[in-house]
Formats: C-alpha cells, structure tokens, sequence
C-alpha cells in the first residue's frame, strides 16, 4: 500500500476563488472525521470544504473510500478527488480542499479539473511511501556473542529497530512476513543455530 509522506497545505487561486488542499495521513475513520472538523474550524467563511478519504485495513485488506461534494454540484469535488487518490493507489489519507468562491461560476468541468488538479499538486509536493507489513522479532543474545552478531545484522538486508542491553542483549528486528524463514536460516547461519526467535507480532514500516 502507498501513503504520504506526510501532511501538507497547498493552495491555488482560479478565477479569483481560492482552493486550500490539506491532506493527512489518518489510521482510521475518526482520525480522519478529527483533521476535517481541524479544516472546517480553520476556515468557517469558506464556501465549501470537499473531502476524499480512503483507509485500508493491512490485516483484512479491507478498504474504507468516502467523498462529500459538500454543496458543489453532485460529482464535481469529491467524487473526482477521490479519483486521484484512486488512481495513485493511495490509502490512509484524507484529503480536504476548502473553497472560497470568488464570484465566477466555473462549470462542472472547471470545478473537476480544479478540485482534482489542486490535490494532485499538493500530493506531489509531499511526497510518497510504501506502507510494508513486518513481523517484528526479538532476539536474546548473550553479551559475548551481541557485538558480531549486530555487525552482521547491521549490514544484513534486515532492518534492525532497537538494542536492550539486560542479562541478555535482545535485538529488535523487522522482517517482512514473506521472509521470516528467510531469516531464521540466515540467524542460523550467522549465530550457530542457538538463538531464540520471538515473533513480537505485526508492525507497518513506510519505505521510499
């Protein structure tokens, strides 16, 4: 799954009216209600605030999409944001753009290409992530073995999160769910075959 890389504003002005893009990374429905009361409080004289979200479940790969034209004509705001964030395959996004009119009507296609065009350019702007799903591993080594094996796991294709140091030095590991074998044969190699693998469960990491 692809998300932003993070929230960001963007604004344009067309045919003198104002168009003010926010869009947010949300994990849920509520997030995503919160940062469009944030945009509404914001901008209470707007004349419209248009939203477009889509949220994904990783465990279920179940998807959440709504649009609200918000008072524009029916299919001319939301519908066609909803698109763009369709069409780049996004999720866990919510994307506002708040309008203020300014006195020169635009058509039903004006107001697509604008409402449209003002997301895709704030969605340039910030950028991009994959959104990955890891298991996170826990690996117990005793002190006299912990310095080669972080050597190795440092220049391992395996992500490496965190060092404990206790009674045993325990590595915190993300490794994607097609390659936990992978990795237990490549500890084995790399460790004797005498360490422990802890599955901490599932955790998403945001990669270029």
């Amino acid at each position: 799954m692809r998300v932003i890389a993070r929230d960001g504003e963007h604004e344009v002005e067309i045919q003198r009216s104002r168009f003010l893009c926010t869009v947010a990374r949300v994990s849920d429905v509520d997030e995503a209600n919160a940062v469009i009361a944030r945009v509404r409080r914001a901008g209470p004289d707007a004349t419209h605030h248009c939203v477009a979200l889509r949220i994904g479940d990783p465990d279920t790969g179940a998807l959440t999409a709504r649009s609200n034209d918000d008072g524009e004509p029916s299919g001319t705001a939301g519908v066609p944001m909803l698109e763009v964030l369709t069409r780049r395959g996004l999720t866990d996004v919510v994307a506002v753009v708040s309008r203020w009119f300014g006195g020169i009507k635009l058509g039903a296609g004006g107001l697509v290409r604008a409402y449209s065009g003002v997301l895709a350019e704030t969605l340039d702007i910030v950028g991009e992530l994959r959104r990955v799903r890891h298991r996170e591993l826990l690996l117990a080594v005793p002190h006299d073995r912990a310095g080669r094996l972080e050597n190795h796991l440092r220049n391992s294709p395996y992500r490496l999160r965190g060092v404990d140091y206790g009674s045993d030095v325990t590595f915190t590991v993300a490794v994607t769910e097609d390659a936990v074998g992978e990795f237990e044969a490549w500890l084995a190699e790399h460790s004797g075959d005498t360490i422990e693998v802890l599955d901490a469960g599932p955790c998403d990491l945001y990669l270029p």
